[in-house]
């Protein structure tokens, strides 16, 4: 999904005239802590609510303050996971969406765009998390996917994060799989060498070394 797909139309601009008053009544309106400002639709800065309380005159225009204000926007054409660190790095509750000349074709609110980021992942859908701790050299989607679809589970979404530096064997791969109960799967994963750092599911979930553990039990008690 694109950064235009994600617009927002009910969330207002200011205007460079515009007092801190007017600003702050909006942000109070709409429940926002940011608005953007433009210039004859030309998008030019994100003023905030505590820039603006800080001003002792409230009917200063905007244009008095848009120095102090961020300067972080997104292209109609960058997709979601583009946006998501502009929002974090900059500490944004909502963002700028403009298109090839800098003309402000509207916002989207961080919110949303961490709803629509679980969408795409698919968090939102019933079904168990695995993540697991990889040696980057032994990192295989391919035979992973093989495995999983063994179980008679399927891959919903992946990510995956690099080790640090010097710390080869600290990757992990989350999986968001269609099924709840994946014991049956985490067995296989084990077996075939891989780390099981964590599991998430509705249902109890046992490692393969309890299974053996159980089986060496029961041929002892024979």
């Amino acid at each position: 999904m694109n950064a235009a797909e994600l617009i927002d139309p009910m969330i207002p601009a200011l205007k460079p005239g515009d007092s801190v008053a007017d600003a702050l009544e909006w942000m109070q309106e709409h429940r926002l802590a940011q608005l953007v400002v433009a210039d004859a639709g030309i998008y030019i800065g994100i003023v905030s609510e505590d820039l603006l309380l800080d001003l002792s005159d409230d009917e200063r225009p905007i244009s008095d303050v848009m120095k102090l204000a961020e300067n972080v926007m997104a292209r109609e054409n960058q997709h979601l996971l583009e946006l998501i660190p502009m929002v974090t790095e900059h500490r944004l509750d909502l963002l700028a969406i403009v298109g090839e000349g800098n003309e402000l074709l509207g916002c989207v609110t961080t919110t949303e765009l961490l709803r629509q980021f679980a969408r795409d992942l698919g968090m939102l859908e019933s079904g168990a998390i695995i993540v697991l701790a990889l040696d980057e050299h032994d990192y295989s989607m391919s035979e992973i996917s093989r495995l999983v679809e063994s179980n008679n589970a399927k891959i919903i979404s992946s990510y995956y994060s690099s080790a640090a530096i010097g710390m080869a064997d600290r990757s992990r791969l989350t999986l968001k799989l269609n099924r709840r109960d994946i014991t049956p799967l985490v067995s296989t994963l084990e077996r075939f060498g891989y780390t099981i750092e964590s599991a998430f599911a509705n249902v109890p979930i046992e490692s393969v070394d309890q299974e053996r553990y159980d089986a060496l039990m029961r041929y002892l008690n024979t």
